[in-house]
């Protein structure tokens, strides 16, 4: 069930978990609500390569189709928690604008991959 497209978005949503944990350490070590929303991003954005990698061992379309409906939620909570800091000008939008870009990239990605994929079990 790998193609190039499943590949892109493997790393892509690596180098996505990457940027989040660097963001996320400054965040948690600050406290209050920059904290509390850190673990939140931190969670889905990690989340997201996590349950990719998961999908690879999926045992039929079903399944991978599943995961990948899966990893789109969390791509999609990633995507809120990155506006809910910008629009709190809690980080520069300077910072947050790339990775804001590359979560709506991602989710389109998945988007793709989990429609193509249960409208192929049909």
């Amino acid at each position: 069930m790998q193609n190039d497209r499943v590949v892109d978005i493997d790393h892509r949503a690596f180098q996505f978990a990457l940027r989040i944990v660097r963001l996320c350490t400054q965040l948690i070590e600050s406290s209050g609500v920059s904290k509390t929303i850190g673990y939140q991003l931190l969670k889905s954005g990690t989340a997201v390569g996590a349950i990719l990698e998961e999908a690879h061992t999926a045992h039929d379309k079903p399944e991978f189709a599943h995961k990948m409906s899966h990893a789109l939620k969390e791509a999609r909570q990633a995507n809120y928690w990155l506006r809910l800091l910008l629009e709190a000008n809690v980080i520069p939008e300077n910072r947050l604008t790339p990775l804001l870009q590359e979560s709506t990239e991602i989710m389109k990605i998945l988007g793709a991959i989990t429609a193509n994929t249960y409208r192929s079990l049909s």
